[in-house]
């Protein structure tokens, strides 16, 4: 099978290049388009994790959980453990395989199709997709080459394979990318999670120069062209109408980083342009409070910031990783930050956000992999 897909791969990119014998039809006009009849005969038998039960969005809810960075070679066992916190709805927010795991560039992206198919297989997750329902999007690691973006060319079949594991809805799989909104509940009690997609339509990001003095927390500067994109023209335009929509509280969900300065890994401020214009579209948000929700760094913690493009005070709950960690306790010193409100975490974690709708407060823990936690705080969103 290896050689068979490896080969239409190449046929494909052979086509592309105009190396076949010429026809009628027109040539392809990207890889991409080369590429998706290949595709399109590997979509019959992708991996899909279990059915979920199905979220009831007229009922209102509390406890949400979330997490990232969970290696499918790894152990499982903070699923059960999560499952003891009782979430009514958990959210994947990136690195949820690690299909690029020995990825040496193929075009069929075996690697992930196996990764999942893999994490299809643990019993614990089995158990848990049973119980709890379930949200996804994706980060670099499930999306493509580790820091990947909008240039991978694969992303399509990528999209592809996260689309059939996580058992996509018809409007995530209608259109590219895998950005995704639901609003629950009833009136006075309505939460609205927006599951970005910071992947599949984002530029380029900037290398900084190598430095053999400079201290080893990343590798990119700042992107200073103000037409670089993050989230592509028709994910901006989605968020704008999602924000219109009415609701008591927001849940937005980022896989990297978002109000943070700390670090030159990825994170929203790589590209300030775009972070300001997501702070400004926030801002303009039809009414509730506000939560930011995100992954990426093996490490957790809570942050609060007062953006002055937000023009209020917001916090970010990190939550990574589930299983995969670098390090143990709290690792803060190596990262100091003046937004940082805890410890920075390296244990392995999970996220908590529950809520109280009668006193319109919020309490945002982050749990080690034992389910005590590492650090909670309750805050105001009404």
């Amino acid at each position: 099978m290896k050689n068979h897909r490896t080969g239409i791969a190449a046929l494909a990119a052979l086509a592309l290049a105009g190396c076949t014998a010429t026809s009628n039809q027109p040539a392809p006009g990207s890889a991409a388009e080369a590429l998706r009849p290949y595709y399109a005969s590997l979509a019959g038998d992708l991996p899909q994790a279990n059915p979920g039960p199905a979220i009831d969005r007229s009922r209102a809810i509390s406890r949400i959980g979330f997490g990232s960075c969970n290696h499918q070679h790894r152990h499982q066992t903070i699923w059960p453990v999560i499952a003891d916190h009782n979430p009514e709805l958990f959210l994947m927010i990136g690195d949820n395989v690690y299909g690029d795991y020995d990825y040496r560039g193929e075009a069929d992206l075996r690697t992930f199709e196996q990764a999942y198919g893999l994490q299809a297989s643990h019993p614990e997750f089995i158990a848990f997709r049973e119980r709890v329902p379930m949200l996804a999007s994706w980060d670099d690691h499930d999306f493509g080459p580790n820091d990947s973006g909008g240039t991978f060319a694969f992303r399509e079949h990528s999209e592809d394979l996260f689309e059939s594991f996580w058992r996509s809805s018809a409007e995530v799989r209608g259109r590219p990318g895998i950005y995704d909104s639901v609003t629950i509940g009833p009136d006075g009690q309505l939460i609205q999670i927006i599951m970005l997609d910071t992947r599949f339509f984002r530029d380029p990001l900037t290398s900084l120069p190598y430095s053999y003095d400079r201290r080893p927390l990343g590798y990119y500067g700042t992107v200073d062209d103000p037409g670089a994109t993050l989230l592509g023209a028709a994910q901006w335009a989605w968020l704008a109408e999602e924000l219109a929509e009415p609701a008591d509280l927001r849940l937005i969900v980022s896989s990297i980083q978002v109000l943070t300065d700390a670090h030159n890994w990825e994170k929203w401020g790589n590209m300030p342009h775009e972070r300001q214009r997501l702070y400004e579209a926030l801002a303009l948000r039809n009414g509730g409070g506000m939560v930011i929700l995100s992954g990426d760094r093996h490490s957790g913690g809570l942050y609060h910031g007062e953006p002055e493009a937000l023009g209020e005070s917001v916090w970010e709950l990190t939550s990574s990783s589930l299983n995969f960690s670098f390090a143990s306790g709290d690792t803060g010193e190596r990262e100091p930050d003046p937004l940082r409100r805890s410890g920075f975490f390296s244990d392995e974690n999970f996220g908590m956000v529950e809520i109280d709708w009668a006193s319109g407060e919020v309490a945002l823990t982050l749990n080690g992999s034992d389910g005590n936690s590492l650090h909670s705080e309750r805050i105001r969103f009404r």
